[in-house]
């Protein structure tokens, strides 16, 4: 007996797991970004970030690098939270149209998550570079997974290629197009 999933069973189980991602990542960059403002002005005495992440080290260094390298952490997951946004949100819309696969709308979305995926990139590496500048200095930092800023050089790569993919999608709305006027 074989079993056929169709294209529509498979965008569904990819619309809740891109929700169960989108809502995973909004309480991290949400964490983060409460816990580090919590910090800086609330209580300074407190000794871990979100998920346990401890920059004490780093915040009685000096204050000012501690706010700057969380905020690459909190930008970088914020990106995060944005790209599974936009996921969410075409398939919600249903806008992946299998008929017309060329559509602004998707072309528009591609190009959208490329940047996103470039800008996580960035962000992450500026922050792993960061990092280990202070490691350097001396201050005992965590390691780069903890910091969740990770795997920067993918980000950049899946950027690079998604802004190829969306190039190929502009190129084919604009023969789309030209081919819906000649008809």
């Amino acid at each position: 007996m074989e079993i056929k999933i169709s294209t529509k069973q498979i965008l569904q189980v990819l619309y809740v797991v891109s929700w169960i991602i989108f809502i995973g990542l909004c309480i991290e960059a949400g964490g983060f970004i409460f816990n580090a403002f919590y910090k800086l002005v609330i209580n300074p005495n407190a000794t871990n970030l979100w998920e346990q992440v401890n920059l004490t080290e780093l915040f009685k260094h000096d204050h000012g690098y501690f706010f700057v390298e969380i905020l690459l952490i909190s930008i970088a997951a914020v990106m995060k939270a944005c790209l599974f946004y936009l996921i969410v949100k075409i398939l919600h819309n249903k806008k992946l149209n299998m008929s017309q696969p060329f559509n602004k709308e998707v072309g528009r979305f591609v190009f959208n998550i490329s940047y996103l995926a470039l800008g996580i990139g960035l962000f992450s590496f500026w922050g792993i570079k960061y990092a280990n500048w202070f490691i350097k200095q001396g201050v005992q930092m965590p390691d780069i997974q903890q910091l969740h800023l990770a795997g920067a050089d993918v980000w950049i790569f899946m950027g690079v290629t998604l802004f190829v993919v969306a190039q190929i999608f502009k190129r084919g709305i604009e023969i789309q197009s030209e081919n819906e006027l000649t008809i």
